[in-house]
């Protein structure tokens, strides 16, 4: 049975902050509603930082004891002193004082919660995913048209108008003739890619309301959520969303599995596994999908962030002006080398090194790739959380940092991305179906003894130029910026050597 009770205003109560779609063992949930008796548990959703998950909150009169990753007789103990009105602050990690009313989660002072801003954020970890009433919804009274002139850009891969103007978009759309529909892309097979499904598993029903929102100012009855089709758990998860708002919401969109592909998850790919095509692939532009989309109609192509940012700037009731430089925050899941992954909200003042307050890394930071599999390989994270700042910097703003340590390699790390590239191409264009081969030989000559730095670097800009899929366009980012910043390895390499002493032919 879906559990749908208030967590916000309610005094005392016992929050369970987690993956709610964990199924098939006992969770610090169920050992919870097992030994409470007079207390409300209400399990939410994850906070994003998962070093603390499951995350025990425990709320009483505006002051809130955090728990991380407690045992069974430490959640009975927990639960004991609540249901007397006590909390146990001696063994939290953290008190936080705040308001009884409020609907994001209370940050502490120090901790890896403390990283960035709570924004977009804000709900996970707090309210019940599930339950309407736990969110201020914006999308019955507002639709997006105070969003459109503020210049806010597009968020992540999976997005149409990443890195470009949403306002432009939807007028176009708006322009167009035709039956108007909006599509959420949250079809990511890339695990080092957390945000979306993070966002989706606490906040769903924020992200139904901006795609509500969204729909109503351009016009389109119908919307689409686009998942996995291998996320069975998060499908059901959605269902149970979709039923809980659907009196609440003007639009309701229909939730649709799409392929466990890699490409699947391109904006234009997405619309040909919506439509049903054998072949996945990304179609050719122009027409933008605003103008021909999913079966022809004009088609917003956003992602779960995009959204999020659309909604936040509708609740906040203050849109960014279009003259800042990037309006918003931004995302980054923060990977690789650490000993527990975490999602971080920037704001664009913010540098990207303040994702390092978020995790423990394990031993030293050597590189860091920047956007996604295929972002940017860099030794410095001061660099502004900015489209242009990342952009600037030669990384990508797909909203990945990927940490990694000094036992890696350089030249490993570039070649496993550029193989990776030649594997999941669609084939459509030659740029990415020959030029990520040629990209990947190139590399395996570095440890043949050919290096060709100029020839890797012409390849590379033939295919940012040329290609029609951004596989293609982005494959040779990883390998230029590591030739850029690790060029005396790319020459180890060609002379016999790793200087890392960790790898021999990856390729």
């Amino acid at each position: 049975m879906t559990d749908i009770t208030p967590a916000v205003e309610r005094s005392p109560v016992l929050r369970i902050a987690t993956d709610p779609t964990t199924t098939g063992r006992e969770t610090a949930y169920e050992t919870a509603r097992s030994i409470a008796d007079s207390v409300p548990v209400v399990r939410t959703g994850p906070t994003g930082t998962t070093a603390f998950d499951p995350l025990v909150l425990a709320t009483v009169d505006g002051r809130t004891a955090f728990h991380p990753d407690p045992d069974r007789e430490a959640i009975a103990n927990i639960v004991s002193a609540l249901e007397t009105g006590e909390l146990l602050s001696d063994d939290a990690a953290a008190v936080v004082e705040h308001e009884p009313e409020t609907r994001s989660l209370p940050v502490p002072e120090t901790g890896p919660l403390a990283a960035g801003r709570r924004d977009v954020l804000g709900p996970c970890g707090w309210v019940n995913p599930l339950a309407p009433s736990d969110y201020d919804l914006v999308s019955p009274e507002r639709d997006a048209s105070a969003v459109s002139d503020s210049g806010l850009l597009g968020r992540g891969r999976g997005d149409a108008a990443a890195d470009e103007a949403v306002g432009k978009t939807w007028a176009e759309i708006r322009e167009t003739d035709g039956d108007p529909v909006v599509v959420v892309n949250a079809n990511d097979t890339d695990d080092r890619q957390r945000i979306d499904r993070t966002l989706l598993e606490s906040a769903p029903i924020a992200v139904l309301d901006g795609i509500a929102a969204i729909a109503d100012h351009v016009g389109a009855a119908d919307a689409v959520l686009y998942v996995n089709e291998i996320e069975t758990d998060l499908h059901r998860h959605l269902d149970a969303a979709v039923d809980a708002a659907a009196d609440d919401l003007p639009v309701v969109p229909q939730l649709v599995a799409g392929p466990d592909e890699y490409r699947a998850g391109a904006p234009t790919a997405a619309l040909e596994a919506l439509e049903g095509n054998d072949r996945i692939e990304p179609r050719i532009q122009p027409p933008s999908p605003s103008v021909h989309g999913l079966y022809g109609r004009p088609t917003a192509v956003h992602s779960v962030r995009t959204v999020l940012q659309v909604r936040r700037a509708l609740r906040d009731e203050t849109p960014t002006d279009a003259g800042e430089r990037d309006p918003g925050t931004r995302l980054f899941t923060v990977t690789g080398d650490v000993a527990a992954p975490a999602t971080v909200e920037l704001a664009s003042d913010d540098a990207l090194e303040t994702v390092l307050d978020a995790v423990a890394v394990d031993g030293s930071v050597k590189m860091a790739c920047v956007g996604d599999v295929f972002g940017g390989i860099t030794r410095t994270l001061d660099v502004d959380a900015t489209r242009s700042g990342l952009a600037g910097a030669g990384l990508g703003t797909e909203g990945v940092v990927e940490l990694l340590n000094d036992d890696r390699c350089a030249v490993a790390t570039a070649g496993e991305r550029a193989r990776f590239a030649a594997t999941e191409n669609s084939g459509r264009c030659v740029p990415g179906r020959e030029g990520t081969k040629q990209l990947t030989e190139l590399l395996r000559d570095v440890y043949r003894g050919s290096l060709d730095l100029e020839k890797i670097r012409e390849l590379g800009r033939t295919m940012e130029r040329s290609s029609n899929c951004r596989i293609g366009a982005h494959a040779p980012r990883p390998v230029t910026t590591a030739m850029d910043e690790f060029e005396p390895e790319f020459r180890a390499h060609a002379d016999g050597r790793c200087p890392s002493g960790t790898c021999s032919e990856k390729l």
